[in-house]
């Protein structure tokens, strides 16, 4: 795949990623790793009296599976060897996403802009999270400097 710069990617360009279904095993590693054993999420008795009716995974290991799922996207195969650092990020959770759900990710250059500095840029890239139903349950936008052809 041919190695893209700051100037050449462009307001408008997407991509989409392929999908990833959220296990019982993301949803218990997650718990671990974090330390985040909300009944929420690890409880199905607790889980069925809540607005949700059953568990639901971890808005942050969606967030961390929708980045991996970027890093494995053509948009940052294309750019990975370029990119020098993050920068920064919005991001909201809108829905649920529960253990079984498919998720895939969305992601459009939304915006450019030059720094002081020529040989770089920061491009700011919509993420969106998308489930089997179509139904966008995380979105955000990521700055990330990328090197300038020089």
């Amino acid at each position: 795949m041919e190695k893209k710069y700051f100037d050449d990617l462009q307001i408008g360009d997407k991509d989409k990623t392929m999908g990833r279904t959220i296990t019982e095993a993301d949803v218990v590693n997650f718990a671990g790793l974090s330390g985040d054993f909300n009944a929420v999420h690890m409880d199905k008795e607790f889980a069925k009296n809540t607005f949700f009716g059953k568990r639901i995974a971890h808005g942050n290991l969606v967030f961390v599976i929708a980045s991996g799922l970027f890093t494995q996207s053509r948009m940052n195969i294309s750019i990975k060897e370029n990119v020098v650092a993050l920068m920064g990020m919005d991001w909201k959770f809108l829905k649920p996403v529960f253990i079984g759900d498919t998720i895939h990710l969305e992601v459009e250059i939304m915006k450019k802009k030059e720094t002081s500095k020529p040989d770089r840029g920061v491009v700011t890239k919509r993420r969106t999270v998308v489930n089997q139903n179509g139904e966008i349950v995380q979105q955000g936008d990521v700055a990330l400097m990328v090197k300038r052809k020089v």
